[in-house]
């Protein structure tokens, strides 16, 4: 089927035609047979790169324009939401029937709002967590959704697929005529996730490039149509000899390893082992990307790992990256200038970067209270279906490595040539359940026993079971709400108390509430930041925590010791060592953000506490969330000097900095460095930015002419225009001077 036939719009068509495609994938031609265009619902289950993105464009397009209905793009991941929304933004010159032009949105944050700017996009993208926020807020614009499209919808069987499940179920109550499209690389069951949705169902291996899986065994890969490889020795590590031999061949690799030691030790490796390989060109366009590495956010000896591996053309990717770091090196790899690429599994189910050969280094993982324990087939199927880069590689390689033959033998038949697991709902879980059987309530969903087993019958797990084997359950999880005074009877109606509602709203675990609740009310002997930080670390929602190592265990240990009257709950004893352990990584967390709320830079932070930037990030991004849930807590509570404690104390945790660089820290383009050294050179109020000339500011260190009058423009200062326009001219020729010098060959 060729673009032109398509029943679209036609400059929805015009748009595809400028990509370069002409001509429909097979997996494309099903869904639009299967009648996916008509507004009929479908599952569709094809591997990677196999057009499936397309197909939600399409009929997105198709809702907004013909059916002046909204779409919602749902996406496990904000990376995945952002990497949609940029895909989106080339229909957004298209006009609408009501003369407006398309308008896509994206939401993947503050999960206590109905975000209602977002009722005037018609394709809105967010996680599925921000939509399960939005249905708890009760969002009046999410009835003008006709579409919802679902994607990755394998993660149902994941441990956040009971917010998938429920959020769709919720979606198909509100609206019973509701179109949705589900969307994965690998269903085993794609018909029984069909069922549930009473949609129609497609699952293919068709693939635009052929994948070759194998494994490897000494220099020979045995392919499971039978062929084998013979591989040139080039390195000692089977998986860098596999990547190494991809790179010659023209291609690039993907590495996924267990752990992020292994991943930067083995780019390393990688670097050095391609020396010789790459032009100079190559290399020279390395050099600019290492250069932007080292000037992205604070420096580190993690940056400067990084930087160097880049520069010689290998890389590694793991979650201990700063956001920006991981961006530049998505970006540098899609470029095809970073050769071996060197990633733990969270790659294989985030953004889309596809590579000649994918090498799975190690098919174990390290599972607490398991030890290493064997990945899951469906892992090894999303890994290897990022092998073979559409419209470059005529195929791809997917390739395991054995250390026998034996092996060899059961890699082959455990994950080559083996299916991928059913999937099965986890909402049954009482860890789960808990918040979402509060929100039905709080939510208007259901206000009795009978009415949430109803309500939950429509999710996945009611799919699969009777409600008789939620009952039991759902009563502990209403027994346990009532005693915690977020729901009340009245007979056998179900109410949320004012509590309860707002713990539903703030989009917290209700364990996490009563922690909070327990810890506002009973204080500390000596109340200080450090109190509210554990106790913010003290909750299930505070996770992962950061565990202590060998080396720094006995100075947490002696930080307890040394600050016991400043905490909000109960010190164990070290006789249970799981509790224990449990409790000093909380107390960890809280030293690490501590010292971040007293300036203590990235580099201090990995060096004194191991803590990555990208762990750093996450432990922050949890904490002001967890932080500003705890303020309006205590406004429900009744506690209005704990309020005045932790509204600062969040804003600091989300700047970084001490409570007098606040006014500073909060203007455009400042951020803790320069907000500190403003600070430093004198310029301690906003007031005294107001009252100094734009000569004075440049004078400072990181502060520019432009930067200079947009400090100005904010804090109500004059601006004197042709002063200003001298010294950005000043600055250019500065500018202009040294990159003559830099590149003036000795």
């Amino acid at each position: 089927m060729r673009v032109e036939e398509l029943d679209v719009p036609e400059p929805v068509k015009e748009v595809i035609l400028k990509r370069g495609f002409t001509e429909l994938y097979p997996p494309q031609v099903d869904a639009i047979e299967a009648g996916v265009l008509e507004g009929r619902n479908l599952v569709l289950a094809s591997p990677t790169a196999s057009g499936k993105t397309l197909i939600a464009e399409l009929c997105a397009l198709k809702h907004v324009i013909e059916r002046r209905g909204k779409v919602l793009y749902l996406t496990p991941l904000r990376a995945l939401a952002w990497e949609k929304y940029e895909t989106f933004q080339d229909y957004t010159g298209i006009t609408k029937r009501d003369g407006r032009k398309v308008r896509v949105g994206i939401s993947t944050g503050d999960l206590d709002s109905s975000t209602p700017w977002l009722e005037q996009y018609d394709i809105i993208i967010t996680t599925n967590e921000k939509c399960d926020s939005l249905l708890r807020h009760k969002a009046p614009w999410m009835e003008g959704v006709s579409l919802v499209v679902a994607d990755e919808i394998h993660l149902i069987g994941g441990d956040r697929g009971p917010t998938l499940e429920v959020a769709l179920a919720r979606l198909r109550q509100m609206k019973p005529d509701l179109q949705i499209l589900a969307l994965s690389a690998t269903i085993r069951n794609a018909e029984e996730v069909a069922e549930w949705l009473k949609a129609g169902w497609i699952a293919t291996e068709w693939r635009p490039v052929e994948l070759r899986e194998g494994v490897a065994l000494n220099d020979t890969v045995m392919f499971k149509d039978g062929s084998a490889k013979r591989l040139k020795p080039l390195h000692r590590m089977d998986a860098l000899n596999i990547a190494l031999n991809a790179v010659l061949d023209g291609g690039q690799s993907l590495v996924f390893v267990e752990s992020r030691r292994r991943a930067m030790s083995l780019a390393r490796e990688a670097a050095a082992a391609l020396a010789g390989i790459l032009s100079r060109r190559e290399l020279a366009e390395l050099q600019k990307v290492s250069a932007d590495i080292l000037v992205r956010g604070e420096k580190t000896s993690l940056s400067d790992d990084l930087a160097s591996s880049v520069s010689r053309g290998a890389a590694f990717h793991h979650a201990g990256l700063s956001t920006a770091h991981r961006r530049i090196v998505e970006d540098t790899f899609r470029a095809g200038q970073i050769k071996v690429l060197v990633a733990t599994p969270t790659l294989a189910a985030g953004v889309n970067l596809p590579a000649r050969t994918v090498v799975i280094g190690s098919y174990r993982r390290f599972v607490p209270g398991y030890g290493m324990y064997p990945i899951s087939v469906l892992e090894y199927k999303q890994m290897s279906g990022r092998a073979g880069r559409p419209q470059y590689d005529e195929f791809g390689e997917a390739v395991l490595i054995a250390s026998s033959s034996d092996e060899q033998d059961a890699l082959m038949e455990n994950y080559v040539l083996a299916k991928p697991e059913r999937l099965y709902s986890r909402l049954a879980q009482e860890v789960a359940l808990r918040g979402h059987t509060l929100a039905a309530v709080a939510s208007d969903y259901a206000h009795s026993e009978r009415g949430l087993l109803d309500f939950f019958s429509g999710t996945f797990y009611g799919y699969h079971y009777p409600p008789g084997n939620i009952k039991l359950i759902l009563g502990a999880i209403l027994s346990y709400l009532s005693r915690e005074d977020m729901i009340q009877y009245k007979g056998e109606y179900i109410y949320a108390t004012d509590f309860g509602r707002r713990v539903s709203e703030l989009y917290i675990d209700p364990l996490t509430a009563v922690v909070l609740r327990d810890g506002l009310m009973r204080g500390a002997p000596e109340v200080t930041d450090f109190t509210w930080l554990h106790l913010i670390c003290h909750t299930p929602d505070m996770r992962p925590i950061l565990r202590p190592r060998r080396r720094d265990a006995e100075a947490v240990e002696a930080f307890v010791e040394e600050h016991r009257d400043e905490f909000a709950c109960r010190i164990p004893d070290d006789g249970d060592p799981i509790d224990y352990e449990q409790f000093l990584g909380e107390v960890k967390t809280a030293m690490v953000l501590n010292a971040w709320i007293e300036e203590m830079s990235e580099s201090d932070l990995l060096e004194q506490f191991s803590v990555q930037p990208g762990d750093r990030y996450s432990a922050v991004h949890n904490a002001e969330w967890l932080l500003y849930a705890a303020h309006e807590l205590a406004e429900v509570l009744g506690l209005p000097d704990h309020r005045r404690h932790l509204r600062q104390l969040r804003n600091r945790v989300k700047y970084g900095v001490t409570p007098r660089l606040l006014p500073l820290v909060r203007l455009r383009g400042i951020g803790r460095v320069r907000a500190r050294v403003l600070y430093n050179s004198g310029f301690t109020s906003i007031a005294a930015l107001k009252r100094a000339p734009v000569s004075k500011l440049v004078e400072i260190p990181l502060i520019g002419a432009r930067l200079a009058k947009i400090i100005k423009e904010q804090v109500g200062g004059v601006v004197d225009e042709e002063e200003w326009r001298r010294l950005e001219a000043e600055e250019g020729e500065q500018r202009a001077l040294t990159d003559f010098i830099e590149e003036e060959p000795e």
